[in-house]
């Protein structure tokens, strides 16, 4: 079996695949000072409660944007699974040419789900994926990654509303919306982050398509996608394991 981890600045995703197939995964809080031993607790808990034998784990590959995190997680694979991991970074292959200015500058996890979402479509693309930041990347129809876009993500837009609105309470969960003209502060809110967001997405995405100038496929990622994606015009297929998928193909081309 094969487990994959995925570090972001908000959440840890991880899955454990057994060839093709996810058999096991889970989004948790990241904490940026946790140590090999409570990531590695951590993990035994969540192996146990999926009825999953740690012992059947032969490869682990990481994603990590959190640097701090980085030596603590190569610690809990040494320690807990007796591997040493594949850990995204320079000298690994993608099979992807970077068409940036400075290649050293993107983020693991926005090269992952790209590799990821064209090994899957094979077709022109933009991935927008709901994490701290709301990202975009382009991808070309000969599957080279192009470039794309950063927008702040959903709660750290809602967390600065918080703060710098003394009088406007917190909203920790978002739904869909029951009208546009709200008539309760917390519903007003709700539909400015709802609504907003996919407004975002959708004037961004019709953008990047007419610069791109042919139609590409949207595919949304992440925890908020679904909320989101179900208010977008533009976005065509959400795939919540897109990061998994994406690191068992970087995993099987450096294996």
């Amino acid at each position: 079996m094969l487990l994959c981890i995925d570090v972001g600045n908000t959440n840890i995703v991880m899955g454990v695949l057994d060839q093709d197939r996810i058999i096991g995964h889970w989004r948790v809080r990241t904490e940026k000072d946790a140590t090999s031993d409570e990531l590695g607790i951590l993990i035994c808990n969540l192996f146990q409660t999926s009825k999953l034998d740690m012992g059947e784990v032969k490869d682990l590959i990481i994603s990590c944007v959190v640097p701090p995190l980085l030596n603590a997680l190569e610690g809990l694979s040494k320690r807990y699974f007796n591997i040493k991991p594949l850990v995204i970074g320079r000298g690994l292959k993608t099979g992807m040419p970077i068409k940036y200015d400075n290649p050293k500058e993107v983020g693991a996890d926005r090269i992952v789900n790209s590799v990821g979402a064209y090994e899957k479509y094979k077709c022109g693309l933009i991935i927008v994926d709901f994490g701290t930041a709301t990202t975009f990347d382009c991808v070309s129809e000969d599957g080279a990654w192009i470039g794309g876009a950063i927008a702040p993500g959903v709660f750290i837009s809602s967390e600065a509303l918080f703060a710098k609105a003394s009088k406007l309470p917190r909203v920790e969960i978002f739904s869909r919306p029951k009208n546009v003209i709200a008539k309760d502060t917390i519903s007003a809110m709700n539909v400015g982050i709802v609504y907003g967001y996919a407004g975002l997405v959708d004037g961004i995405v019709k953008r990047i398509k007419k610069e791109i100038g042919h139609e590409v496929k949207v595919i949304a990622t992440g925890g908020i996608a679904p909320l989101i994606a179900r208010e977008s015009e533009t976005i065509d297929a959400i795939d919540e394991n897109l990061t998994l998928e994406g690191l068992k193909v970087l995993y099987e081309r450096n294996h």
